[in-house]
C-alpha cells in the first residue's frame, strides 16, 4: 500500500471498530438499521411516577442484560452508564479484531466520555439512606459512580495499562473524548485507544430538573412525534441513554495488524462560547469556529464535505445557533450539504450523543445512506438548510463532520474521511 502514516508530522488516527448500545438496539447492526428505517426509540416513562413532572417521555435502553460482560454481584455494583460503556467496547474490540493479548498493554488506552456519570445511583442510593439509614449503603457507591470508573473498568477488564481517562464536556463529552483520543494517538501516546461516551440519566430527579430547565420536549402524548430537530414547532429534546464506542489506532498500527479500517478521523475543533451556562451563543460564532477548526486540522475544504451529523436537539435556542454556525463555517456551501439529527430517534443521549454520531458518520459512508431528520413537518425560516427530512437517502458519503456542543458553551467538531487506502 503506497500510503504515509503521517501527516504534518503526526501519526494519522483511523476508526477500526464500533460498538454501542441506543434506544434502538443493543448493537450497532440493530441501532443502525432502526435509525435508517425511521424508527423511534422515544417511549412514556415507566421506570418511575412522572405524575409532577412535566415531562413524562424519554428514549430508554430496552431489555439490556449487563451480565453478558460481568458477573450478577458486579452488575448490581455499578451504575448503569457503565454497563452501557462495557458492552459497547466488547463490540468495538470484536469488530476491530484486536487480540489484546497479543499487544503491549502500556500502548493501549481508553478514553470514556460522560456529563452525569452515576448520577443514577446518586439518587438511589440517597433514598436509601432516608429511608433505611447508613449500613444499607454500599461501600462501592463511590467508585460506582465516578465518571473515570468506566475507562478504568474497561481498562480492567481487557487489561489495558496506556493512558486511560474520562472526558467531561456535558452533551459534548462524547466527541470530545474522541478528539483527545485522537490527539494523543498523533503524538505517539499509544498505538490504540477506545475511546467514545457513555450515559444513563433515567431518573425522576434528572429528567425532572432537565424539564424544569426548559430543555425537555412536553409532548407526552405523542412520544414518537415529540422529538423535532430544527422544525419551526420544536419545544425541546428529549433524554435518551446508552454507549458508544470505536477502536482508534494509529494507521501504522493499524496496517501492521492488518486491521479492518473504517475511516480515518482527520480533524478536531474545540472551542468555548464564553457566553452562558447554559444557553448557546445565538451568533452561532464558537460553533462556527470549531468546525472550521476541524477544517483546519483536517485540510479539508467546505466542498469536500458530504454530510453534517449535527447536534440538533430539538430546543429553540440549540437549533438555530447551529444552523447559523453551518453557515458562518462554510459559507455557501453550506445549502449544499446534508444536514440531520439522530436526536428525534434516539434522543438525546447526553454525553453518549457524539459518540453515537460518530458511530453513525462510518455507518452513513458505508452504507452510502444518510439518516433523516425525524419529525421535521415545518420549516423554520431560521433553519433553511437541507435537513434530510423524514426519510433516510441514499448519498455518498466520503467526508463528514460531527457536531457535539455543550452545556457552558463547550463546542466539539470532528472531521471523519471513508477509507479509500491511500
Amino acid at each position: 500500500m503506497n500510503t504515509s502514516y503521517t501527516h504534518n508530522g503526526r501519526q494519522r488516527v483511523v476508526v477500526t471498530g464500533l460498538g454501542a448500545v441506543s434506544p434502538l438496539g443493543l448493537d450497532v447492526t440493530s441501532t443502525w438499521q432502526a435509525l435508517i428505517e425511521g424508527r423511534s426509540g422515544v417511549s412514556p416513562i415507566t421506570a418511575f411516577d412522572t405524575r409532577d413532572c412535566p415531562t413524562k417521555i424519554a428514549a430508554n435502553v430496552k431489555d439490556f442484560d449487563p451480565t453478558r460482560h460481568m458477573s450478577p454481584r458486579e452488575a448490581r455494583r455499578w451504575s448503569p452508564f457503565i454497563h452501557f460503556t462495557l458492552a459497547a467496547a466488547h463490540e468495538a474490540v470484536a469488530q476491530s479484531r484486536l487480540d489484546l493479548s497479543q499487544e503491549d498493554a502500556t500502548r493501549v488506552g481508553v478514553e470514556v466520555g460522560s456529563a452525569l456519570g452515576g448520577v443514577s445511583l446518586i439518587e438511589e442510593q440517597r433514598l436509601i439512606l432516608e429511608s433505611k439509614g447508613a449500613r444499607h449503603i454500599h461501600p462501592t457507591v463511590i467508585p460506582a459512580v465516578l465518571i473515570n470508573t468506566a475507562s478504568c473498568l474497561v481498562a480492567i477488564q481487557l487489561g489495558i495499562k496506556g493512558p486511560v481517562n474520562a472526558t467531561v464536556a456535558a452533551c459534548a463529552s462524547g466527541a470530545s473524548a474522541l478528539g483527545d483520543a485522537a490527539r494523543r494517538l498523533a503524538w505517539g501516546d499509544a498505538d490504540v485507544i477506545l475511546a467514545g461516551g457513555a450515559e444513563s440519566v433515567m431518573t425522576p430527579l434528572a429528567i425532572t430538573a432537565f424539564s424544569r430547565l426548559g430543555a425537555l420536549s412536553t409532548k407526552n402524548d405523542t412520544p414518537e412525534q415529540a422529538c423535532a430537530p430544527f422544525d419551526a414547532q420544536r419545544d425541546g429534546t428529549v433524554v435518551g441513554e446508552g454507549a458508544a464506542m470505536l477502536v482508534l489506532e494509529t494507521l501504522a498500527h493499524a496496517v501492521r495488524r492488518d486491521a479492518p479500517i473504517l475511516a480515518e478521523l482527520l480533524g478536531y475543533g474545540q472551542t468555548c462560547d464564553a457566553y452562558h451556562p447554559a444557553a448557546p451563543d445565538p451568533s452561532g460564532d464558537g460553533a462556527a469556529r470549531a468546525i472550521q477548526g476541524a477544517l483546519r486540522d483536517g485540510a479539508i475544504s467546505p466542498g469536500e464535505v458530504d454530510w453534517i451529523c449535527a447536534h440538533g436537539t430539538g430546543t429553540q435556542l440549540n437549533d438555530t445557533s447551529e444552523t447559523k454556525s453551518i453557515k458562518t463555517a462554510l459559507g455557501a456551501r453550506a445549502y449544499d450539504v446534508p444536514v440531520s439529527s439522530n436526536k428525534g430517534a434516539i434522543g438525546h443521549m447526553i454525553g453518549a450523543a457524539g459518540a453515537i454520531s460518530a458511530v453513525f458518520a462510518v455507518q452513513a459512508m458505508h452504507a452510502g445512506i444518510i439518516p433523516s431528520t425525524r419529525n421535521y413537518r415545518t420549516p423554520d425560516p431560521e433553519c433553511d438548510l437541507d435537513y434530510v427530512p423524514n426519510v433516510a437517502r441514499q448519498a455518498t458519503v466520503a467526508t463528514a463532520l460531527v457536531n457535539g456542543f455543550g452545556f457552558g458553551g463547550q463546542n466539539i467538531c470532528l472531521a471523519l474521511r471513508k477509507w479509500d487506502g491511500r
